[in-house]
């Protein structure tokens, strides 16, 4: 390319000398330098408009024949669209593979545009959510999938998890849908069909619910006899004292877990429905908290301490928070050794929510444990789980309150360094008391 500029300039001062030559024969030196140089400035626009003519013309592939500086251009610009013929060419198969490979795809798969404009979809979209060819394109999504679940998810635009809700096309069945952003306000809408899943979660809830309301009655006539046979048995014969006894221990644990084993599944049936939320005195429900768990504390004497804001206030329902704050602070009294501290506390967020924690200085959880606490059974240490009588179901049954309360549970715990739980809510659930809010 630098030779053919030093070729050009040259040219130019070549045509310079030829004109200045030309002019000491004419009493006017400088026109043969003008003509000269003109007529080399038509050459330019002479090739200037032949490739305009040529970029624009439909159909001519080879580029125009010059000489000099508008060769290299042709021919450079000629080598480029081939380039970009190319690329069309693989881009335009790249986006025919990914249009067959997602049309084959049993989950729906939609690609939305700015604000939520429909710009394509796979058949699977339109089985599922009912999109029509042509009259759907175009559209924006929300105006097509109007149920209260998948619009606040769209205004959230937090897609950091999948939303759930029925098929506008069949009720019948039972849709997760996920979206993900890539590109410039591009965002990829999946769809898969859950309905089995529900079914089988639903069989799962059924039978627990029923096989854990048919245990109830035998395990009360089981309880009736054995506190009988302690009467008139275990006072006279000290052999038969400690079975009885035994047996009194495991039935009484066998109706706890039958009793929490049908609340979880009441929770889980009624989802986020339920009574309609009041606002419930957190400080007063933490020092009746507190003194309950004194008394279950006895000859340990742990150091039992309430710290609550009293002005703040929390909506919800008063005996399912009961339930779950009442799970961490008999925990943390289980769980913690003789003379340890716990610490019940209740405090704003400084975006506004509120937050109720249980602190004590137990045997902690190793960090392994953390992520899986919440599951139904599951224990860090199995024999010593069941030597304090649990039943594993504690925490899920505080997961799915705070979930029914728009809440979270956050854990934050360490081998032998203690624990701390928090029940935090959002501010849409919080209150004080100098709004003059009547408390129950």
């Amino acid at each position: 390319m630098t030779n053919r500029w030093s070729t050009e300039l040259g040219r130019v001062g070549l045509l310079a000398l030829l004109g200045l030559g030309l002019g000491l024969f004419t009493p006017w030196p400088l026109v043969p330098v003008i003509l000269v140089l003109l007529g080399y400035l038509t050459w330019h626009l002479y090739n200037l408009a032949r490739l305009q003519r040529w970029l624009y013309a439909s159909g001519q592939t080879e580029p125009p024949q010059s000489q000099g500086i508008w060769e290299d251009i042709f021919n450079g610009l000629y080598r480029r669209q081939i380039r970009q013929r190319k690329r069309r060419k693989r881009l335009s198969r790249l986006i025919h593979r990914f249009e067959e490979s997602a049309a084959a795809m049993p989950d729906a798969t939609i690609i939305l545009g700015e604000r939520g404009v429909i710009e394509w979809w796979n058949d699977a979209a339109g089985r599922l959510l009912g999109l029509r060819t042509p009259g759907d394109h175009g559209q924006r999504i929300h105006n097509l999938v109007r149920h209260p679940a998948f619009t606040d998810y769209l205004a959230a635009e937090d897609f950091s998890d999948s939303v759930e809700f029925p098929s506008p096309v069949d009720p019948n069945l039972m849709l997760s849908v996920r979206v993900v952003r890539y590109g410039r306000d591009q965002r990829l809408l999946l769809a898969r069909d859950v309905t089995r899943l529900h079914q089988l979660e639903q069989m799962r809830r059924d039978f627990v619910a029923n096989v854990s309301h048919e245990l109830r009655t035998p395990l009360t006539v089981l309880a009736g006899y054995i506190e009988t046979l302690q009467d008139d048995v275990g006072k006279d014969d000290p052999a038969q004292a400690r079975p009885l006894a035994l047996m009194e221990q495991q039935t009484t644990r066998m109706r706890a877990l039958v009793d929490d084993l049908l609340y979880l599944s009441r929770l889980e049936m009624d989802g986020d429905r339920g009574p309609a939320p009041e606002a419930v005195d957190v400080p007063e429900l933490a020092e009746t908290l507190a003194e309950e768990a004194r008394q279950l504390s006895g000859d340990r004497a742990h150091v039992i301490t309430v710290d609550a804001d009293p002005d703040l206030l929390l909506h919800g329902v008063p005996n399912e928070l009961r339930s779950a704050f009442a799970n961490l602070a008999f925990n943390a009294v289980q769980y913690t050794p003789a003379e340890g501290t716990i610490r019940l506390s209740w405090t704003r967020r400084p975006e506004g929510g509120g937050c109720f924690a249980v602190s004590d200085t137990g045997i902690g959880i190793p960090a392994r444990h953390l992520s899986r606490l919440t599951e139904r059974f599951y224990r860090v240490d199995v024999g010593r789980s069941r030597d304090k009588g649990g039943t594993g179901l504690g925490l899920a049954i505080v997961k799915h309150i705070l979930q029914r309360h728009e809440g979270w549970l956050e854990v934050e715990s360490e081998a032998e360094q203690g624990s701390t739980f928090r029940c935090c809510f959002p501010a849409t659930r919080v209150s004080s008391r100098s709004d003059g809010v009547t408390k129950t």
